[in-house]
């Protein structure tokens, strides 16, 4: 259905220019005014933040405390607050009691005790029979965790209806102590098909020190911003590539 829209505040000069470039081009005014419209609301669209940050925590203390943060400020943008964890994580608790949405699918695919299991990887000793079954079981796994955690956004994307979420991804800690490289690939994937706002993957210090230094560098680079929490205290990390001199420069 058609509606008339009204426009004020164009004086004599800028309504002569239209009239002239109307006619010039064969077209109404009406058109002219309809297409910059159309073309406003689509820029706008595209303008939609999805931001993808990085946050490294020390602690569960510091976690909970950063978590009742974010809910406040959350809650003052309206944005659709959810989240994907291990359900008996402390911070899963609290963001239930919260009233955050919880997306994480059931059954989880991480059990805490089973984290490690859940990629079943071989012993490193085992010999060539094994080795081929390993890499199956492992590609196996990938597919099944991507598959599970593209389910986990689309639960996410769905529920939001159109709205910006604030969303904490805590279920992220967990792949990354089975595998980094399974992380990388997750991550990276959920790169090319953001959703809507600001997500932010939470990772424990102790499982990232226990990764090598280029699948950590790659993890920083996967991320629009990195944050070190330290307690109460939000420090933001700026990671960049530098020569060797640097090293004996003051």
């Amino acid at each position: 259905m058609a509606h008339n829209l009204i426009i004020r505040g164009f004086d004599d000069k800028v309504h002569l220019q239209l009239g002239e470039l109307a006619n010039q081009r064969g077209v109404s005014i009406n058109s002219i005014v309809k297409d910059a419209v159309d073309k406003w609301l689509k820029h706008q669209q595209s303008e939609v933040p999805r931001k993808h940050y990085l946050v490294i925590y020390s602690d569960d203390e510091s976690m909970i405390g950063l978590l009742k943060s974010m809910d406040r400020l959350a809650k003052e943008s309206d944005l659709f607050r959810c989240f994907c964890s291990s359900p008996e994580s402390q911070s899963s608790e609290l963001l239930s009691k919260l009233k955050w949405y919880d997306a994480t699918i059931k059954p989880y695919y991480y059990a805490p005790a089973d984290t490690i299991a859940a990629v079943n990887y071989q012993d490193k000793n085992d010999h060539s029979p094994n080795q081929q079954q390993q890499k199956q079981q492992t590609q196996l796994s990938q597919k099944n965790i991507m598959k599970y955690f593209g389910n986990i956004i689309e639960n996410m994307a769905k529920k939001a209806n159109n709205k910006q979420v604030c969303c904490l991804d805590l279920l992220i800690n967990d792949i990354a102590k089975a595998s980094l490289k399974q992380v990388l690939s997750i991550e990276e994937a959920y790169n090319t098909n953001r959703i809507a706002g600001s997500t932010y993957c939470m990772y424990n210090t102790a499982t990232l020190l226990n990764s090598e230094i280029k699948d950590m560098l790659e993890l920083f680079e996967l991320h629009d911003q990195i944050f070190l929490l330290n307690g109460d205290e939000v420090y933001k990390l700026h990671v960049t590539k530098e020569n060797v001199h640097k090293l004996f420069l003051n």
